[in-house]
This record gives C-alpha cells, structure tokens and sequence, in this order.
C-alpha cells in the first residue's frame, strides 16, 4: 500500500484546491430561506456565553484531511456550535464526543476541538453534513435537505481515496444511500435498517452505522464512549487494510 505522504504527492493538490473552490461557493449559498433565516438570527441574538464572539452564521464547509480514507457523516451545524465557530462539530457537546473518540483512534491531533486555529487536524479522515446551515431544533425539512444534496454530491465526489463511510444518526445515514444511488452505486434492495454498529460492503466501500452524538443520546446512555470508540476503531482499521496501487 503506498504510504499516507505518497497518496498526496501523486494527487498533486488537486483535490485541496477543489475542495477549497467547492467551500467558496458553499458558503454563498442561499437556498432555504427558512435556514438562511435562521443562522443569521442566531449569528445575530448570540448565547449569552458566547455574547463577545463574532458568529460565523454562514453554511459550513466540510473539514479534514482532503486524502482521507475515512469520512464521517452527521446531520447538521449547531446553532451554537458549528454555526458560531465555522468548523464541523467544533464548540458543542456533540464535538466534544467526536473529537474525543478520533483521537483516541488516532484521526485527530488532540482531543477537544473549540475554534477555527485551536490547532485540531484530522489525518485520513474527513467530516461533513448533508445539511449545512443550522436549522431550528436540528430538523431541517425534506425540502432543505434537498436542496442542500447536491453539496455533498459535489464534496464526496472529490474525496476520492473515500474507503469507509461512516454515519452518525438515521439521517446522515439515508442522505449517504441518496447520494450512492444518484451516482448509480449499486446497492442491496430493500435498504438495510439503521441500527448502530450495522456494518455494509457497498461495491467497494464501507459503510458503518453509529448513533448520533447528540446530547439526547450520549446524556441518556443510548451512546456511550466504548460504543463510539469501537465503530470508529473498526473504521480504521477498515481503512488501513484497503490497498489502493
């Protein structure tokens, strides 16, 4: 298998600088009034501890390592997280759940993301959303969820060492077989049920369920750390024995 450093010299940095133009025109879009709305209100109004930052209140890009071999897939920003940080996951309870576990795998740097130049850097890994506004009470219509399919087309078309999908919550997971079946991926019929832990070989990737890392469900048990850590753990090691050349 070619080293990590070598994959990158052969792309040349194509995909970094199409990654960068997708994110460019990602954070102008307007496309659902209602979301637009909402960002910029919460940008605007602010959480009282939170009152003296600048509030990003834009769409919010995909973050991580263009040549990752592990991508992650949640639901959407955090009014008060990625919505006022600009990075995925960054600054709320959900993140901190995250990031804790790919560290603890090794994808992350360190432990606790809080802002954009906190030092976080993920390698072979990935994060992103099929929403990218926050939407009020985290549930954006079917209609948002439309609208917004095509950035994630666009993104995940461009990570093209892509081996292991993993899904965060019923959402990400049926965004992700949306996106298989318009790019025409084969795939087993009926869908297979969400259930965390569920493993599926999907013509030549994998597909790996987990809970969301919502405080609903990590403040109640449903996830727990070790549940997170294995699924994660097995995503790694999923990638780690796929051979590319």
């Amino acid at each position: 298998m070619v080293a990590l450093e070598q994959r990158r010299e052969l792309h040349n940095g194509d995909t970094p600088t199409a990654l960068g133009a997708l994110e460019a025109a990602l954070i102008e879009c307007r496309l659902c009034p209602r979301l637009v709305a909402w960002r910029e209100e919460v940008a605007e109004t602010k959480r009282a501890a939170f009152a003296s930052e600048d509030y990003w209140g834009k769409p919010v890009p995909g973050f991580g390592d263009p040549m990752a071999r592990v991508v992650i897939i949640g639901l959407a920003p955090a009014a008060h997280g990625a919505n006022r940080t600009g990075r995925m996951f960054t600054g709320d309870r959900s993140g901190d759940w995250l990031y804790r576990s790919l560290h603890s795998v090794g994808l992350a740097s360190q432990p606790l993301s809080t802002a954009i130049g906190d030092g976080m850097q993920l390698t072979d890994a990935w994060i992103t959303a099929p929403v990218r506004c926050a939407p009020p009470q985290n549930k954006p219509t079917p209609a948002e969820r439309g609208n917004c399919s095509h950035w994630m087309d666009a993104e995940l078309e461009l990570l093209t060492e892509a081996k292991v999908f993993v899904v965060l919550g019923q959402i990400g997971y049926h965004a992700l077989w949306a996106h298989f079946a318009r790019k025409d991926r084969p795939l087993p019929r009926p869908r297979p049920r969400f259930a965390h832990g569920v493993e599926l070989e999907l013509d030549g990737v994998s597909l790996l369920m987990s809970y969301h890392v919502s405080q609903q469900n990590t403040f109640t048990g449903r996830l727990t750390a070790p549940m997170l850590d294995a699924v994660l753990g097995r995503a790694v090691q999923i990638a780690a024995s796929s051979t590319d050349y």
